[in-house]
């Protein structure tokens, strides 16, 4: 997402003010200003060639925007689907949109070129767990910091979430928590908030859900910090609202290759027989999509995990599905692990 007010002017503006703003836009198909009232309300986009055809049919570079610019122009309801609508704009060719809200007044602009769409969700990092299993590396460094390729492994993460726009993102913290707050902040040098949950205690794999207040969106995307992956958020996303589940796990292809017969007997005799079978289980990834309203399944200050939300939905008749992983995932919990992401993120596209 761009800064907005890079992409701003006012209509009393003259042009030659525009143009001296488009020349500082680096990218061909951002080279677009938005136009707004001095109430703030947008009122129309302009171009160097809005410009150039005006000073064409005899306008002057020192009169106002208004009068070189396009008052039919595209744009995207904050109270719209917005993800078919970023889905149309694309579909036109146009990247650079803005979002407003009820007044006409621009809420942000949409970069489509940067970001795949901008999911209703917050998102909880879970990163608070000691990482054991990767001693000595975790004496002095949390897990999540680790480093994987140029940047630690909860920054992959973090980057990921922004390219499906999500922007309200919370963390939650506990073993060397200082090092994961420092490294991060607020999150405003990404253009996105972050804030922190501590966990005094440690609280399992959902249980810092509980202490969170304020969630601005429906819908949560909870995440281990420990997991690399180059998951497509938007279709796991419209799996989730498709199958109007309480709560949406994605899961991971297991497969077992059985190297002999396998026998179906009863009372001692074989009624048949598969030779050399392959079955598939499917293992939680650690990654969720849930409804808000969870929150209130998850008691305070207890540990409490993922597994245990699920049961208990299960046993009240709330819809659990899962979707399946096509998409690179490894868990970073032994050396092995460790070392087979330095060498992958090598050769994947996040």
């Amino acid at each position: 997402m761009k800064d907005n007010h890079s992409h701003i002017v006012i209509g009393n503006e003259s042009a030659r003010e525009a143009l001296q703003k488009l020349e500082l836009i680096g990218d061909n198909y951002s080279k677009t200003l938005f136009v707004t009232n001095e109430d703030h309300r947008m009122i129309g986009t302009i171009t160097d060639g809005d410009i150039r055809r005006g000073l064409l049919s005899g306008k002057e570079i020192s009169q106002m925007i208004s009068l070189f610019m396009n008052t039919d122009f595209k744009f995207i309801s904050h109270e719209e689907n917005i993800l078919d609508r970023i889905s149309e704009s694309k579909k036109l060719g146009i990247f650079f949109i803005p979002i407003l809200d009820g007044e006409g007044k621009i809420v942000k602009v949409l970069d489509l070129k940067t970001i795949s769409t901008v999911l209703p969700a917050t998102a909880l990092i879970m990163a608070g767990g000691r990482g054991e299993r990767l001693r000595p590396f975790t004496d002095t460094i949390p897990k999540p910091m680790l480093m994987v390729g140029d940047k630690p492994i909860i920054e992959h993460n973090i980057d990921r979430l922004i390219k499906y726009g999500i922007s309200q993102i919370y963390i939650s913290v506990r073993y060397l928590s200082d090092k994961i707050i420092n490294y991060l902040g607020d999150g405003s040098s990404k253009g996105v908030s972050i804030e922190y949950i501590h966990e005094d205690e440690p609280l399992g794999t959902i249980g810092a859900l509980g202490k969170i207040k304020n969630i601005s969106n429906e819908h949560i995307l909870l995440v281990n910090s420990d997991v690399l992956t180059n998951i497509d958020y938007e279709d796991f996303f419209k799996h989730y609202l498709a199958n109007d589940s309480s709560m949406c796990i994605a899961s991971i292809p297991y497969q077992v290759q059985i190297p002999y017969a396998v026998l179906d007997i009863k009372d001692h005799q074989i009624l048949s027989f598969i030779e050399k079978p392959s079955y598939t289980y499917y293992s939680s990834g650690g990654i969720y999509f849930l409804n808000k309203d969870l929150q209130n399944f998850i008691p305070r200050e207890e540990f409490y995990n993922a597994t245990d939300l699920m049961q208990n939905l299960i046993s009240k008749g709330r819809k659990v599905v899962h979707y399946p992983m096509l998409n690179y995932w490894l868990d970073i919990g032994k050396h092995q692990d460790y070392i087979k992401a330095q060498e992958d993120i090598k050769h994947l596209n996040f």
